[in-house]
């Protein structure tokens, strides 16, 4: 078993909203602005947070927000250069994380040098007389994934900043790229690197056959993600149930990155209806099977609507302070349920590769029970009224929950949930 799977939860950061970047890249001769080294001072708050690995958005130099690369083997001046990278992987390893970092390789920025070059015109897409973009972006140009030339420039990436220290890619909009890219990549570059890890971007569709055709170790959790937040708001957890055993399914097969928000989502704490249901999405996510990601700031409780328009990320996308002491007190109430429920994941690391059934179900109760090298049942009542729950719990006893008591654990208050365990 690979490292990212040993019970393993990962923080994701999006650098260039974190460190508080020019929106922009700067003109040329602008002196670089060494913001890495802003995240060295919150490594230890992501490893007392539980977490083992840091994956970063993207770092390598770009137009604007990061996946209209301008040069893949460049830091972007924007955020340091390649001696703060360094930097920062030494820092994150003497904390115990590891880091993964953001490929974007399914199109590169319109001011990339090869798509400059009319000798490198076989290096792009042509459709309908011009040339393809990513879901109608102007400014993201498609890379010809058929070409042999770039395939050997993304591997020729990806072995560079293995080789550099990072511990793995988390490879975006790999749903817009043929499997069998992957599949010749990965060919080549994880006898090199056997123990990095590779998780692909995929939203809709065959997840496992992704994985299967791609030879990636993972890929994101989208169903899973929707499933938590809408069965709450329409207190209709049966949906919650379906995209559960479609997770059971998948993990035959591997192991998925499960995640309540990312950098592409409204965050959680706006997304739900009901605010006191932030701590039902959490224990799904920490006791289901998976390898769980927090979005930074998610674990503050922080809010932040996704809008389609200009500049529409940047809610979900903020500047941090210099120091962790800087946050606000409003949040740390929801920080430190994250840290006891990343405890408890990682108390029993089994969850990692964890079943998870549903003993009992109705639109606003709903049972839980992962098993593998252990067994945990997850309570949850999203219901006006307390709840009893009509199961033997024989050897169990609540571990975390949000008021369950200890008199009789099956019983959940109105809005409440309760995960229970043995011993």
């Amino acid at each position: 078993m690979t490292w990212w799977k040993q019970g393993a939860v990962w923080w994701q950061v999006y650098p260039l909203g974190f460190t508080g970047a020019e929106p922009a890249a700067p003109p040329p001769g602008t002196p670089v602005r060494h913001r890495l080294r802003h995240l060295e001072a919150w490594l230890g708050y992501a490893a007392e947070l539980g977490c083992s690995a840091l994956q970063l958005g993207p770092i390598f130099a770009s137009e604007t927000h990061g996946y209209d690369t301008l040069d893949h083997f460049r830091v972007d001046p924007r955020l340091g250069d390649e001696a703060d990278f360094d930097r920062l992987v030494r820092a994150a390893g003497d904390h115990g994380l590891r880091i993964v970092l953001d490929g974007v390789f399914n199109h590169v920025g319109r001011g990339h040098p090869r798509f400059a070059d009319p000798g490198s015109a076989h290096w792009f897409v042509s459709r309908d007389g011009g040339h393809a973009t990513f879901e109608g972006h102007h400014g993201l140009v498609e890379l010809n994934h058929d070409h042999p030339e770039v395939l050997e420039y993304v591997v020729g990436v990806m072995d560079h900043w293995l080789d550099r220290g990072a511990s793995g890619w988390r490879l975006d909009a790999a749903y817009a790229m043929p499997a069998s890219f992957w599949h010749k990549a990965l060919t080549q570059v994880r006898p090199r690197h056997p123990e990095a890890c590779f998780v692909g971007e995929v939203i809709h569709g065959d997840y496992a056959a992704y994985v299967a055709g791609s030879g990636l170790d993972s890929v994101t959790q989208y169903e899973l993600w929707k499933a938590v937040w809408s069965s709450l708001n329409d207190r209709n957890l049966y949906e919650l149930a379906w995209a559960l055993d479609r997770h059971d399914a998948l993990l035959e097969s591997f192991v998925p990155l499960t995640f309540v928000g990312n950098h592409d989502v409204t965050r959680l704490a706006t997304r739900l209806d009901d605010e006191r249901h932030l701590g039902h999405a959490l224990a799904v996510l920490f006791t289901v099977g998976g390898v769980p990601s927090v979005y930074y700031g998610d674990e503050q409780g922080l809010r932040g609507l996704k809008e389609e328009r200009p500049g529409g990320d940047d809610a979900i996308r903020p500047a941090f302070p210099a120091t962790p002491e800087e946050l606000g007190p409003a949040g740390w109430p929801v920080h430190r349920l994250h840290r006891r429920l990343i405890a408890l994941r990682r108390r029993n690391p089994w969850l990692t590769l964890a079943r998870t059934t549903v003993p009992h179900l109705t639109n606003t109760a709903m049972a839980l029970e992962s098993t593998g090298d252990g067994r945990l049942l997850t309570l949850l009542n999203s219901g006006p009224e307390p709840y009893r729950f009509p199961l033997d719990i024989s050897g169990l006893a609540v571990a975390e929950s949000s008021g369950a008591g200890a008199a009789d654990p099956r019983l959940v208050p109105a809005h409440g949930w309760a995960i229970l365990t043995a011993g």
